[in-house]
């Protein structure tokens, strides 16, 4: 079964979980502004008005622009699909009214950006045909299918994402040996590229900040591009960086200590800063399990940073990963505004996360870990190998 049809099938479970009668995708010039949620339905882009409508009697169907119906049809994934020429109300009001739902879900949300692949325009159009039909006012948000689509992920989603983890792992150990005194974060950021390319792995998120290096005090610390900052003896260095295989992200970041002449271990000051991350990380991993909250979880780590006397992290334990990078409803997060929803999300088997804590060892830079694990059903799985020693380089 391929992926388009296994999530489709999934859809349709769900519809019935939630008590939902029918399900449409609407959106156009996908290229452009494609709804997230497209890459489950469809084999690539669309480029006329197009519906992807599944419902919980198990009936789908596609309308789409005769030039995207051959591939679409390819999928085996829906009952019909409906090439149209010179307009989509037509075929879609038909389909409406013979399977008649209660309730029609559709993709907007306020709170979660994976769920709001419908813009406003679209809703408009969508909104208009079905006032046509009486229809108008069984239209309610789909966030919870959509969600759920996305972060109960199947066997095969999950094997991708490790195979994801264990080659960035590799290309860590590789960088590991290329950085020295002397070399510049573009050199290094640019080897690691070098390593993706070799692979024929795509990054997970753009190039110009994936990965991500930083090296001593004083940096941007997050989502910024490598500079010419110089690695010096008594640094701390530290980079996010992932891939994508078959379409499925890792997202990681590791830290190593550049050892001054003499040295043979990182400093004090270096290595209890490290060990608080990794304890934050373990201690986080060990309270996931299904049904907790991502503010929960983001309490543990978030106070045992603090309770080591470093500030709060100013950002949330951990997010979910899939096709992007960030990818998911449900958060490890604080109770913060710009979190709205997501961290009160329950979790749920499938669902993968980072953890990746962090704090800051003055004049030496930002230790951090970023760990990728999988809810299962009694707790959670790591994805790789965690990070439990400082990496060092001479």
């Amino acid at each position: 079964m391929t992926l388009i049809q296994e999530k489709v099938k999934q859809a349709t479970e769900l519809l019935r979980e939630f008590g939902v009668d029918c399900w449409i995708t609407f959106t156009r010039e996908s290229e452009i502004c494609g709804d997230p949620t497209l890459v489950f339905l469809a084999p690539g882009h669309v480029t006329w008005h197009s519906a992807f409508i599944v419902g919980a009697d198990g009936r789908t169907r596609a309308i789409v622009g005769l030039y995207d119906k051959k591939g679409v049809e390819e999928t085996g994934a829906y009952d019909t699909v409906v090439g149209y020429v010179t307009g989509i109300k037509e075929p879609l009001l038909e389909y409406l009214k013979e399977i008649n739902p209660r309730t029609i879900a559709i993709n907007y949300s306020k709170t979660s950006e994976i769920c709001d692949g419908l813009t406003h325009g679209m809703y408009l159009t969508l909104y208009e045909f079905l006032s046509e039909a009486g229809m108008a006012d069984r239209l309610f948000s789909a966030e919870k299918i959509v969600s759920a689509l996305r972060e109960r992920k199947s066997a095969a989603e999950i094997g991708w994402m490790k195979e994801a983890v264990r080659a960035t792992e590799e290309i860590f150990a590789y960088v590991g040996r290329f950085i020295a005194p002397g070399r510049t974060e573009s050199e290094i950021a640019a080897f690691i590229l070098g390593e993706a390319e070799r692979r024929k792995l795509p990054t997970a998120w753009g190039p110009a900040t994936c990965p991500a290096v930083f090296t001593g005090p004083d940096t941007a610390q997050a989502h910024y591009s490598p500079t010419g900052r110089v690695v010096e003896p008594g640094h701390v260095l530290n980079m996010d960086f992932g891939v994508k295989v078959e379409g499925y992200c890792s997202d990681m970041q590791r830290t190593f200590y550049v050892l001054k002449p003499g040295e043979t271990a990182a400093p004090e000051d270096v290595m209890k800063g490290f060990r608080t991350i990794v304890r934050a990380v373990e201690e986080s991993k060990k309270a996931m399990k299904p049904g907790v909250t991502g503010f929960e979880i983001d309490a543990v780590a978030r106070s045992i940073i603090v309770g080591a006397g470093y500030a709060e992290f100013p950002h949330a334990l951990g997010h979910q990963v899939g096709r992007y990078a960030h990818d998911g409803t449900a958060l490890l997060g604080p109770k913060w505004e710009k979190y709205a929803k997501k961290p009160f999300q329950k979790f749920e088997e499938g669902m993968v996360f980072t953890i990746e804590p962090r704090l800051t060892v003055p004049g030496r830079g930002v230790v951090t870990i970023e760990e990728m694990v999988v809810v299962s059903r009694d707790g959670a799985e790591w994805l790789g190998r965690p990070q439990k020693d400082i990496f060092l380089v001479k």
